[in-house]
């Protein structure tokens, strides 16, 4: 098992929200999802969105948009399970995708048309059309070592409510009477062809407050799920539990999860000898805990003290598992935080972990190999760029991702790299059984999307109103002497860094036409590691407030925009901060997009998934927690005498991690009070916002030409 970083609508109950709630209660169908009340009030504002928005500027961003989400020459991305490479394709033909494999030789030869040649395995659209369905692909994950079987997850609209299905790999068919199962949230995974771990919704009592499942069960072929037997419970109060097995040949493990919050876990190994037993890690439930080869591995989130020795957030620490199960304490540090690094991703593979670091927000990566024995030390070595003919060189301020070929059997490596303006590259490297990399190749580069000509990369750091450092991006025309129009986007939660990417998008739809894109990172994310993060927690939540308005009024001192022309953008929690700049720093921005948003807090935590999210921001039912949730509840903070931006809120009917009451409302709370105010939103998509390529399109080009009306005309055009 590997675990990386990287998861009855009640009344308003303060004085203020019953206020509310007994002045408009005939508007509480737009608590109801799918209603046709709520529908038909959908429908009628997205109509007026449109007739605003829907221009020929509108008509070619979005062009352009498509033509930059389905390049044919964008790269394929492969799992290589045994001899195939694996890949899912979408394209003007097949919008809602093709799961397809080649074999491997051809996807890493140099032969053209071998590396065009493919094997559809499922076609979503005709299966989309024959079951008349929605479905959005989810996923397909292959059975290892035999890979003839897999389980294939579909979404009905691209909700988080899934089905899945046992699909044979050789036949091409689903499996009859195969592992199949109702549409719910949760997970399945291999143990092995003839048995699955289970955490579905198997009926009453059975999901967390959360939404999510609570039981992890082993369920058998050829026998009922009913009849599964139940192998953990977590707590209703809990997130969710999951299981994992780990199928590295010779330690070959299953592995229980109780996820308690967002930040807390605990960790169970199943005994191999009854299957039933659970022996806990022993450890503090900050520390998240996985295992590799005949390791433990450690993350501690907050401080963590062994004996007399004190370990950071954010450290990385190593153990022989049987030795840490038989009580011994002694581990091996392989990572310790600065002040300006951070772990920013681990990768297994046979005989090595690779770990990415970020040094203010910059990639560093290093193999490190366990010792042959237990009285030697791990060793490391940087694995650096540009070493070899042909591989690409990693530009400035752009970032590298690592993923492993095929962890269990090799120690090959993928290394995606990436830059503001510089087309993703995907090479494949090498580790020898000493950590260094032997050879290295780029197999596959993405195509120019748009003219970056003139353009200039930078980073730039600000003081926040503590005082603390924060740094952001700036991309944008060489010429710095006129203020332009500039998107400021941000996000600053759950422990997410905001990295370098190309802006193929937005490139074509705010770049080219002259305009200034900006990235901010700020608290509450992962850039810093935890104490990042933690440092904008629950009563701390300002930080990230603070932060980003900070990053606003340094773009204006520095001339490189105005007020009237800078305008800010965020999705989910970064809808939260969206709508914290509307309510609190009104004053800073010309326009604003808030996708996908939290902004009711008071009942955030009763809509879908919002109870797992209390870790984050808190308990709303605790009087004293709302005493500082209310200060970042933008919903209540909307006073309908002030002066705002204009804002576009965008949502998904079929979101059902955040409820899309939380834009309908504020949306409707604005409207009535004569704001400049939109409001679209897709009916499929989920918490995406959008179910294929065009869908996706039509939100982007639906955001920009908001700003580009709000902000001022684009100088190109």
């Amino acid at each position: 098992m590997f675990l990386s970083k990287a998861l009855t609508l009640v009344v308003f109950t303060s004085v203020l929200d019953n206020e509310y709630m007994t002045e408009n209660e005939h508007f509480q169908f737009l608590d109801e999802p799918t209603s046709a009340e709520a529908l038909k009030w959908v429908t009628s504002h997205n109509v007026l969105t449109l007739e605003q928005l829907e221009t020929e500027q509108f008509k070619a961003i979005r062009t352009d948009v498509l033509a930059a989400l389905e390049d044919p020459d964008r790269i394929p991305f492969p799992r290589i399970r045994d001899q195939w490479a694996y890949n899912f394709w979408t394209d003007d033909d097949n919008p809602r995708g093709l799961w397809r494999r080649q074999l491997s030789t051809d996807y890493l030869g140099i032969d053209t048309h071998a590396q065009q040649q493919w094997e559809i395995l499922i076609d979503v659209d005709q299966l989309a059309e024959a079951e008349d369905r929605s479905w959005v692909w989810h996923g397909a994950a292959v059975c290892y070592p035999n890979n003839t079987r897999a389980l294939v997850t579909l979404s009905d609209g691209g909700s988080d409510t899934d089905t899945v299905r046992e699909f044979d790999i050789h036949t091409r068919q689903f499996v009859e009477d195969g592992f199949t199962l109702p549409p719910s949230k949760g997970s399945v995974s291999w143990i092995n062809e003839d048995e699955v771990w289970v955490s579905r919704d198997f009926g009453e009592s059975t999901l967390t407050e959360s939404g999510y499942p609570r039981q992890v069960r082993r369920w058998r072929r050829g026998t009922k799920l009913s009849d599964a037997p139940i192998v953990y419970e977590a707590e209703k109060s809990d997130v969710l539990a999951v299981a994992a097995h780990d199928s590295m040949p010779g330690w070959e493990r299953d592995w229980i999860v109780r996820i308690i919050d967002f930040h807390n876990q605990e960790v169970f190994l199943l005994d191999t000898t009854d299957g039933v037993t659970l022996h806990p890690i022993d450890c503090p439930t900050h520390v998240h805990t996985s295992s590799w080869r005949d390791w433990l591995l450690f993350l501690p989130k907050k401080e963590w003290q062994i004996g007399e020795n004190i370990y950071p957030a954010g450290s990385l620490l190593v153990a022989p598992l049987e030795d840490y199960m038989a009580g011994h304490r002694d581990v091996h540090v392989l990572f310790a935080p600065t002040p300006t690094t951070a772990l920013e991703d681990i990768t297994p593979t046979r005989h090595h972990l690779v770990l990415n670091v970020l040094d203010d927000v910059a990639n560093r990566l290093t193999v490190f190999t366990p010792p042959n024995d237990k009285g030697t030390e791990w060793t490391q070595h940087e694995l650096a760029f540009g070493s070899f003919e042909g591989e690409a060189v990693l530009p400035p301020f752009a970032s590298v991702s690592v993923g492993a070929v095929n962890a269990y059997e090799e120690d090959r490596i993928w290394l995606t790299t990436t830059g503001f303006t510089t087309p993703t590259t995907l090479s494949l490297v090498e580790l020898s059984r000493s950590g260094h990399a032997v050879s290295a190749r780029q197999v596959r580069q993405a195509p120019t999307l748009f003219d970056s000509t003139g353009i200039t990369v930078s980073q730039h750091f600000v003081a926040s109103a503590d005082g603390t450092r924060v740094p952001y991006f700036q991309i944008g025309p060489t010429d710095t002497t006129t203020p332009r129009p500039t998107l400021l986007y941000g996000y600053g939660g759950f422990e997410v860094s905001l990295t370098p990417s190309y802006l193929a998008t937005a490139g074509k739809a705010w770049l080219e036409r002259g305009g200034v894109y900006v990235i901010a990172n700020i608290r509450g994310g992962g850039e810093y590691g935890p104490s990042w993060h933690h440092a904008a927690l629950k009563d701390q939540r300002h930080r990230a407030y603070e932060d980003f308005a900070a990053v606003a009024r340094d773009l204006v001192d520095r001339g490189v925009t105005t007020r009237a022309q800078l305008g800010a953008q965020g999705g989910s929690n970064g809808g939260l901060l969206i709508g914290m700049m509307l309510t609190q720093y009104p004053e800073l921005f010309g326009a604003l997009v808030c996708q996908v948003p939290l902004l009711d807090m008071r009942r955030y935590h009763t809509l879908l998934a919002g109870a797992s999210w209390m870790a984050e921001y808190g308990d709303p039912d605790d009087p004293e927690q709302w005493e500082y949730i209310r200060t970042f509840s933008p919903f209540h903070l909307f006073d309908s005498e002030r002066e705002y931006p204009p804002t576009l809120f965008t949502t998904s009917t079929r979101d059902d991690r955040v409820h899309p009451a939380h834009a309908r409302h504020m949306f409707r709370q604005m409207a009535d009070a004569g704001k400049d105010v939109l409001l679209y939103e897709n009916i499929e998509g989920g918490h995406a916002g959008a179910a294929d390529h065009k869908q996706r399109a039509t939100m982007a080009a639906l955001a920009w030409e908001f700003l580009w009306q709000k902000l001022g005309t684009s100088p190109k055009i």
